[in-house]
């Protein structure tokens, strides 16, 4: 959002956490009172020993990142509790495992290092955790020497770590509760023979979609 805009004259949140866009739909929406008590209590430039405990205790993170024309992409990462590491109060590590090798977090955060992370207990306590903040990417070699980020057990059962991702803490705050759902944790192998799964890597059909949509022209071609 430029200087120049309509709306500049109502960007007087300097000082405040948040962007520029928020500070001034919150004047326009007259909702700055409530922003700032949010600011004030809940939002913090470092992880709040409480927040530490948290993510320690997560199996599933969402990973929203943008390249450097602004297109985003959210993914998901999971593990067993502790598969994100905490490093200290202004740092913490997530794991990135082999996977379909496009790569789009990870070509992101190569253009624009600036990460979200979303932590959400949808088990226990019904909250969620926001940290966002610049990522820098390295080696499983660099994270084992410098970290002690080895074992398999440091990441999940039977898989390691291909690389690392490191966030450092610019921003953390809390998800309320209120649209969180109650979920149950059921042993995959315990799903009975009538739930759906996947088939294979074409779940959604896109194969069967573009082959259809190629038979046109490979019968113009078989036609010629």
């Amino acid at each position: 959002m430029g200087q120049h805009t309509p709306y500049a004259a109502l960007d007087d949140g300097e000082g405040l956490p948040g962007s520029r866009g928020e500070h001034i739909l919150q004047r326009l929406f007259a909702t700055r009172d409530r922003a700032e008590r949010f600011y004030e209590r809940q939002v913090v430039d470092r992880l709040t020993p409480h927040m530490r405990d948290f993510v320690a205790r997560q199996e599933m993170v969402f990973v929203g990142t943008a390249d450097a024309a602004g297109n985003c992409d959210t993914s998901f990462r999971a593990g067993p509790p502790g598969f994100v590491h905490v490093v200290d109060d202004g740092r913490l590590m997530y794991p990135e495992f082999r996977g379909n090798g496009v790569l789009a977090s990870l070509g992101n955060i190569m253009e624009n290092a600036h990460i979200s992370l979303l932590f959400v207990d949808f088990f226990e306590d019904l909250v969620g955790l926001h940290v966002n903040g610049p990522a820098t990417i390295t080696t499983a070699y660099d994270a084992a020497r410098r970290y002690g980020l080895a074992d398999e057990d440091r990441t999940a059962p039977g898989r390691r770590a291909e690389r690392w991702v490191m966030v450092e803490v610019e921003e953390a705050y809390i998800h309320c509760s209120k649209h969180i759902p109650l979920l149950t944790r059921q042993d995959r192998r315990e799903r009975g023979p009538q739930a759906r799964r996947p088939a294979g890597d074409d779940y959604f059909g896109v194969g069967r979609v573009r082959s259809v949509a190629r038979e046109p022209e490979e019968a113009g071609k078989s036609a010629g």
